[in-house]
């Protein structure tokens, strides 16, 4: 009998040992159930094959060829990854619908004597899942999160340090940043690729279950964009409702602290000079070339503070006066060192209790 997903949280509190993914490694690298293993039992070129054969031939000799590289593989997944497994092990398997991938595999390992069970509907349940709660949830259905608080601030002003500050005390943060592999900016490409929309969704949303709903949650003031990748709808409209803590410090400070932040980027020369030239279209070209001066010379504070009064400061001016949301306060960050992050880490949190819930229905 197959494993019904009844809720995102059972894939956390299931009774399985395991849970193996034996999709082809591409289908994999798209999206997977949190915590999910690979053991393909077609490769990516196997599984393109039996598909042609399936189209253009019959589904009778795709069948027979499939279930040939099927069992072929089934045996050098259970060598090299199962055979020390007890005789109480208990995987999940799933492939992409819940059709023959998975159930063949499940049948191979319950021959054995392991009590693998598939999952009814494969991937696409739990990207059905996913997708209900983050873009699609029925009139009746909660918050995503009653207690949400956006956490705002100028850039420069170590948000997402404080973020990590406050999960570190036991706070519940979603750092969409962290999960997008993305700092938000022109300037925030990481060297690391981002995940697939999928993946940023299911990461989003196997988070989101974890949560307390009776306390905050804190986020970090975002676009509607990281990167490449979209925030779900949603989560993006309870955003824009929810109460916001702004974080404060000064100009000179944070100069300091982005060129320290963003070393990564301001020591290859070339990414930076391609990030100050995507500012061309909102710039002066006269502000454009100092600036390309500054980069040029090295004077990486310089160049942040000149970038934050010039450009990010007047769009998050520009942001604010379209806002609506309450404030829960502000918070003055005295220095950056780590005796001064604490403190301020604490001071959200504190102020993130003041968050009463219910300021932001579905």
């Amino acid at each position: 009998m197959a494993y019904t997903l009844t809720h995102l949280r059972d894939l956390l509190d299931g009774p399985f040992d395991e849970i193996i993914d034996v999709r082809s490694p591409a289908e994999f690298a798209e999206d997977h159930l949190p915590g999910a293993i690979n053991l393909p039992v077609l490769d990516d070129e196997e599984r393109a094959r039996v598909g042609t054969i399936y189209k253009q031939e019959s589904a009778f000799r795709a069948r027979k060829i499939g279930a040939s590289l099927v069992a072929r593989r089934a045996g050098l997944n259970i060598e090299t990854h199962l055979l020390e497994k007890p005789g109480s092990y208990r995987p999940l398997v799933y492939c992409w619908r819940g059709g023959m991938r998975s159930g063949s595999f499940a049948t191979i390992l319950k021959q054995i004597g392991w009590r693998a069970e598939t999952l009814e509907g494969g991937y696409k349940s739990f990207r059905r899942a996913v997708v209900k709660l983050l873009y699609a949830p029925a009139e009746n259905d909660p918050p995503l999160a009653p207690r949400l608080v956006v956490l705002d601030g100028n850039t420069g002003t170590a948000k997402t340090e404080l973020l990590h500050l406050m999960a570190a005390r036991g706070g519940q943060v979603l750092d969409l940043e962290g999960l997008a592999g993305h700092r938000g900016s022109l300037f925030g490409a990481l060297e690391r690729r981002q995940p697939t929309q999928k993946s940023f969704d299911s990461a989003i949303a196997m988070q989101l279950v974890t949560f307390d709903p009776s306390q905050p949650v804190v986020i970090e003031a975002e676009s509607s964009r990281i990167g490449q990748l979209n925030l779900p709808s949603v989560l993006w409209a309870e955003m824009r409702r929810a109460p916001r803590i702004r974080i404060e410090a000064g100009l000179a400070q944070r100069g300091i602290y982005l060129a320290q932040a963003y070393a990564d980027i301001a020591n290859d020369r070339v990414r930076l000079a391609r990030a100050i030239d995507l500012l061309r279209p909102y710039h002066a070209s006269d502000r454009v070339v100092a600036w390309h001066d500054l980069a040029g010379e090295g004077r990486m504070e310089d160049l942040a503070r000149e970038l934050v009064a010039h450009h990010y400061d007047p769009k998050y001016t520009r942001q604010r006066l379209r806002d609506t949301q309450p404030e829960l306060g502000s918070v003055r960050l005295s220095g950056f060192d780590a005796d001064a992050l604490a403190k301020a880490a604490g001071e959200v949190l504190a102020r993130a209790q003041d968050c009463p819930g219910a300021l932001n229905p579905p």
